[in-house]
C-alpha cells in the first residue's frame, strides 16, 4: 500500500471488542483534500474502524499514522487535539440545550468560537434562523447538521463521519452529499463511512469496501468496473 503524502495511513489494523476480532488486517489511505468512503454491509467493521482512528477503540495490532505519526492506542481528546473530529452515528448531542450551545461545545479545546458559528451559519442556514432552539424539538436532519456543524467548530485535520445520511429523509440525503461535496471542494479531508453507495461515491475520491473485516475492495471511484451497482452487488450479495 503506498502511503507516500498520506494524512492517514492505517496500515494491518486488527480491531475488535474484548476477544473478538472485527477487523483483521485493514488497510486504510486518506491522502489531504480528498475524500474517502469507506463501504461495507452491516458488521463489516466500518464504525469499528473509525472508533479505532479516533481513540475509542484501542487496536489489537497494527499502525494508525497521522502526517507520520503513529497515533494507534492514544485516547480521544488526544486525537481530537491532533485534529481528527468524528460525527458519530448517534450524534452524541446535548438535546436540551440550544443549536448554539451545542455549536460552541465543539470548539472547546480547539477552533475558534466566532469563526466556526459563522461558517456552521453560512454553511447551515436552517441553523441559523434556530439557534436558540432545543436540539430536542428538531428532526433528525436537522440533528445531523448540528452534529457536522459542532464537528466542523473543532477545525479538523481529518473528519470522520459515520453513516452521516443513515436514517434522514431523502431531503436531507441530498442535503447531506451537498454539504459534504462543498468540504471537498473546501480541501476538508473526510472518511466517511456510508451505506448509502450512490451517495458515498457520488462524493467521493476513493473508496475502501469491507468484507467481514477485511478489505474486499479499493481504488479510485473513477476506475470502478460497472458502476456503483456492480460494486454494491459485490458488498452486499
Amino acid at each position: 500500500m503506498a502511503t507516500d503524502g498520506a494524512l492517514l495511513a492505517v496500515e494491518g489494523l486488527v480491531a475488535g471488542y474484548g476477544q473478538v476480532q472485527i477487523l483483521r488486517g485493514v488497510d486504510v489511505t486518506v491522502r489531504r483534500g480528498e475524500v474517502v468512503a469507506l463501504l461495507g454491509a452491516n458488521g463489516s467493521g466500518k464504525s469499528t474502524a473509525l472508533n479505532t482512528v479516533s481513540g475509542f477503540i484501542r487496536p489489537m495490532a497494527g499502525r494508525i499514522c497521522l502526517d507520520g505519526e503513529d497515533i494507534a492506542g492514544h485516547p480521544p481528546h488526544r486525537t481530537f487535539k491532533r485534529g481528527i473530529v468524528q460525527v458519530s452515528q448517534a450524534r452524541d448531542l446535548f438535546p436540551d440545550m440550544t443549536v448554539e450551545d451545542n455549536l460552541q461545545l465543539g470548539a472547546a479545546i480547539r477552533g475558534d468560537v466566532s469563526r466556526g458559528l459563522a461558517r456552521a451559519y453560512e454553511m447551515f442556514p436552517r441553523l441559523a434562523h434556530r439557534r436558540r432552539q432545543s436540539v430536542r424539538s428538531m428532526s433528525g436532519g436537522e440533528q445531523q447538521m448540528v452534529a457536522i456543524g459542532r464537528a466542523l467548530m473543532g477545525d479538523p485535520t481529518l473528519l470522520l463521519l459515520d453513516e452521516p445520511s443513515g436514517g434522514l429523509a431523502p431531503v436531507f440525503v441530498t442535503e447531506i452529499g451537498r454539504v459534504v461535496q462543498r468540504l471537498k471542494d473546501e480541501g476538508t479531508t473526510v472518511l466517511m463511512v456510508e451505506q448509502n453507495v450512490r451517495l458515498a461515491l457520488a462524493v467521493a475520491d476513493r473508496f475502501v469496501a469491507l468484507r467481514d473485516g477485511v478489505v474486499l475492495a479499493q481504488g479510485p471511484v473513477a476506475d470502478l468496473q460497472g458502476g456503483y451497482e456492480d460494486l454494491a452487488r459485490r458488498i452486499y450479495l
